[in-house]
Order: structure tokens, then C-alpha cells, then sequence
């Protein structure tokens, strides 16, 4: 069959390999590929500038941004007068129009914080807070409103308070839209890429060094999540301390769609929101996060013990809520700062070095404001000129169109009737999109996260040979170098390995 990788309507300037040798200039460079990385290079797309993002991985999204909650929350959880609850309020004011824009899916599913009988005062300091921080429209609902939108709620929930501005959103399409628009208007894209050095000359930048060649550039953008205390270090700015905080989730199979209608939380303990229940804007079920204290950056393992606590704290809500239904368990690390708040400045000690470190939540629901301030934060350094710009292609996702439009887009491409993943309904033709969007998936997980393949009920057990062989065939590579996630997780090396073990 004729690979459709000659056939791309799109041209941008992605790098996955960079060797040394020739130095590359730009404007600005932006290390890490998260939501704050990518939405940096999204906004400042708006501008004449000539950017480049660095990341260390193989995707975008590999940190906290591909492994949250997806909430897009109110505002009432941060303490009044700090960054978080400033940036929140804003952020989740620019949410709806955003995501439009970008052709995200957004729902706006309200939020409930549950408290028992006893605790209805918890309520009232959340309230307050809430209010303090100007998030609108919140109410105390007692419990037979609260029961009547949440049928499945545990009969000891005695009162909520309601937020109607909380919303869900995939924080994968988003990440990608972000990245995929920022590189069709000329942001270049160096992945497999560890920054292993900063540039710095008489007190001012001068680029950066990575595992892939040199960056120079007046203006660094530090987006490095779990690891912006250590890039700040490098360069000689003010000193922060990110302390890593491991939260392990569980997803639950898409059957049980419309057991819990909106994100419900308990009520929240002094150092997270505690462990919630929500839909996907997919249409699964997740559950968690836990908050544990971890040493290690590169850990994000799943325990017994911490799956236990899930399941223990989703009972309390929801007693009924049918466990033996989870497809798939993961878990991300947040980038708690030690100050308790974002870290959004220019630095006094670098000129150039602009950090935006200890993004935790609500950092998703923070981000679009957060990229505005770093916009301010680079027109302070440099003048701005705007520019226009031209969208990302329109993405096909043919599970949600009219039966008449998908034959009709059958007849035009008869791979995109051809499934490849029965669990999601994920044809060869999304498959091969994917491939060949302006920034190519490359890895097993880059195609779950793009087009949903291998995320249902069967993790990809049916399907992972046929995508192999579409990989191998598209990108032009051995099926022997196909990848999980990057370098090092060969997927076929490691079954080799276990046969020769056995």
C-alpha cells in the first residue's frame, strides 16, 4: 500500500535529531513541551519572533501536562492574593473562547465540594474564599440538590458547595493544539533534546546548550516543570526549590458513562483537594489524585498502596462506584514549589532568563493567563511586533461526525473505513493523519494521545501489531524501532528480551 508521507499538506520545522556544527539563532528559547511551554510558544506565535522549544522527550505533554485531572477549576481552592488564585480566576475566563479557537473539546461540568454532616463550616471557608478571589455564581447546596445532581452520591453527603464555572478538558488535545499551532507559524521543535547547559555572558544570556547542539538566543523561557529549580540553578538565577509530589490515578471503562455527571471533590486536606471523581471529556471515568512526597524527579510509578487510597477515598463519595471496571492506572508528578506559588518573573540576576516554575494546580486552569504574563514578561525584554497567523489543519476525529459524512470520507479514503482500534473506533486513516501532522506523532503513546488508539477497555492488545506495521510503514523505519515513549522503550526489543529470558 502507497504510504501517504509524501502527501503532506503541511511543511514546518520539527526536529527530532540536531547534530552539532552550524550555531542556530532565535529570538526566544523555550524549554519544555508542557502546557506552559507550548502555550508560551502559542502566544508568542502572535509575534515577529523567531522562537524555538527544546524538550528533553520524544512528545509534548510527557510531564504534568499529560498526566492530571483535566479540571479547569473555579478559583475558590487558592489562597486569596497569591498568583494561583489571581491566574486561576483569569485563566478559566479565557477557557471557553480558547478552546474554540483551537478545536478542543471543553465541558463545562460544574464542580461540587462535599461535606458531611458536621462539616457544612468547611464549606463556608470556601465560600469566602472563593468569593475573595471573584469567582462568580458560587452556591452552598444542600442535600437533596445535591443528591438530585449527583444520584450516586454517598447518602452521608450532607451539603456542597457548587461551581459553575469548573469545566474538563482533554489536557493532551489541548497541549497539542498549542504545540501544532505554534509550529505552523514557524516555531521550531527540537524533541530528544536535555538541555545540558545555559549560555551566559557578563550577567546577560546567550543560548543554551542541549544533547542536541546549541541554542543562542537573548531570551530563555524556563517551562522545565519537576525540573525548573534545577534549570534556574544552571543559569545562575534566583534560587527556588520544586519539591516533587506524586499523584497516582485510576481510569474506569467507559460503560459506566454518566455515573458521576460533574467533578465532585471532598473536602480538601492542607496539602492537596484530596481524592475526586470525575468524567473525562472522553467519556470514562477517572479517579485520584493521591499526594505523596517523592525524592525522586523521574518517578512515576503506581503502588498497591497508593491505588488502595484511591479506591478507599472514591467510596467515601461515591459507595457504589463500580472499581472492577478500571482499564488503565498512571501516575504524574506536580512541581510543588517550596513558596507554596507560581514562580512567574523576569530575572534580576540573568538578564534574559525568564522562569515559570512551580506550576501545580491549578497550573492547567492557570495557563492561558500564565502565557499572558509571560508575553509581558518578554515585551519587557524586547519590543513586539504582531503578526498574523494562520491555524493549525482542521482535525478529522470521524467517531464524532454524521454516519452520511463518514461514508462520505470513506469513499474519498477507504482507509478511514478500515478500524484499527475496536474499543475507540480508530480507523487506519486518523492513524496515518497522525503520522503526518504539522508535529508527527512518533511514539505508541503520541498516537494514543492524538487519536485515542489503545486507550479503551483493552490498552491496545488487539491492535498494538496493526499499528506497528503502520508505524514501520509510514515513517519508514524497522518495526524493531518502534517506540512506547522514546529511546530506551522499544516495544518489540523488550518482548524479545522477555522471550530470551524465558
Amino acid at each position: 500500500m502507497e504510504s501517504r508521507a509524501s502527501h503532506r499538506e503541511v511543511s514546518v520545522a520539527v526536529f527530532f535529531v540536531h547534530g552539532g556544527g552550524d550555531l542556530l539563532l532565535y529570538d526566544v528559547v523555550i524549554i519544555g513541551a508542557g502546557v506552559v511551554g507550548c502555550g508560551a510558544a502559542y502566544a508568542l506565535s502572535r509575534y515577529n519572533l523567531k522562537v524555538a522549544l527544546v524538550e528533553e522527550g520524544a512528545e509534548v505533554a510527557l510531564g504534568a501536562s499529560g498526566a492530571n485531572s483535566g479540571i479547569v477549576h473555579a478559583g475558590y481552592d487558592p489562597l486569596p492574593g497569591t498568583l494561583a488564585a489571581e491566574l486561576n480566576v483569569r485563566g478559566n475566563s479565557l477557557y471557553p473562547q480558547l478552546c474554540r479557537e483551537l478545536d478542543v473539546p471543553f465541558c463545562p461540568t460544574g464542580s461540587l465540594v462535599v461535606a458531611g454532616e458536621g462539616e457544612e463550616s468547611a464549606l463556608d471557608i470556601l465560600l469566602a474564599r472563593g468569593r475573595a478571589n471573584g469567582v462568580a455564581d458560587l452556591a452552598l447546596l444542600g442535600r437533596d440538590e445535591l443528591l438530585n445532581r449527583e444520584p450516586n452520591l454517598s447518602p452521608d453527603a450532607a451539603a456542597a458547595l457548587y461551581a459553575p464555572s469548573a469545566a474538563i478538558v482533554s489536557p493532551w488535545e489541548l497541549v497539542l493544539a498549542l504545540a501544532e499551532t505554534a509550529a505552523v507559524n514557524g516555531t521550531d521543535f527540537y524533541f530528544n533534546a536535555e538541555v545540558t547547559g545555559i549560555r551566559v555572558g557578563e550577567e546577560t544570556l546567550r543560548g543554551v546548550d542541549t544533547s542536541r547542539g546549541p541554542l543562542l538566543a537573548p531570551i530563555v523561557l524556563n517551562a522545565g516543570g519537576i525540573k525548573a529549580d534545577l534549570l534556574a540553578a544552571l543559569a545562575g538565577a534566583e534560587r527556588y526549590d520544586i519539591l516533587p509530589r506524586k499523584g497516582e490515578y485510576l481510569l474506569l471503562d467507559k460503560d459506566i458513562s454518566g455515573f458521576v455527571r460533574q467533578v465532585v471533590f471532598p473536602l480538601p486536606n492542607p496539602v492537596s483537594k484530596g481524592i475526586l471523581v470525575l468524567p473525562t471529556v472522553e467519556g470514562n471515568v477517572l479517579v485520584g489524585p493521591t499526594a505523596q512526597p517523592v525524592w525522586d524527579r523521574e518517578d512515576r510509578s503506581t503502588t498497591g498502596e497508593g491505588l488502595a487510597e484511591i479506591q478507599r477515598g472514591a467510596r467515601k463519595l461515591f459507595p457504589d462506584l463500580p472499581l472492577r471496571r478500571v482499564i488503565a492506572s498512571f501516575a504524574g508528578l506536580r512541581a510543588v514549589c517550596d513558596s507554596g506559588d507560581f514562580v512567574l518573573r523576569s530575572s534580576a540576576r540573568v538578564k534574559g532568563w525568564i522562569d515559570a516554575g512551580g506550576i501545580q494546580s491549578p497550573g492547567l486552569s492557570a495557563a492561558p493567563a500564565i502565557w499572558e504574563r509571560l508575553v509581558q514578561l518578554v515585551g519587557g525584554l524586547r519590543e513586539l511586533e504582531p503578526r498574523e497567523r494562520i491555524k493549525r489543519p482542521p482535525l478529522l476525529r470521524l467517531r464524532d461526525l454524521p454516519l452520511a459524512e463518514r461514508e462520505e470520507r470513506i469513499r474519498e479514503n477507504p482507509l478511514y473505513g478500515r478500524i484499527i482500534c475496536r474499543c475507540e473506533g480508530v480507523s487506519e486513516g486518523e492513524i496515518v493523519d497522525a503520522l503526518h501532522r504539522p508535529l508527527p506523532a512518533v511514539t505508541l503513546d503520541g498516537l494514543k494521545r492524538r487519536t485515542r488508539v489503545g486507550g479503551g477497555r483493552c490498552q491496545g492488545g488487539f491492535c498494538l501489531p496493526r499499528l506497528l506495521a503502520i508505524m514501520s510503514r509510514e515513517l519508514g523505519i524497522s518495526p524493531l524501532a518502534v517506540t512506547k515513549s522514546g529511546p530506551g522503550s522499544e516495544v518489540l526489543a523488550g518482548l524479545l528480551a522477555k522471550g530470551e529470558e524465558r
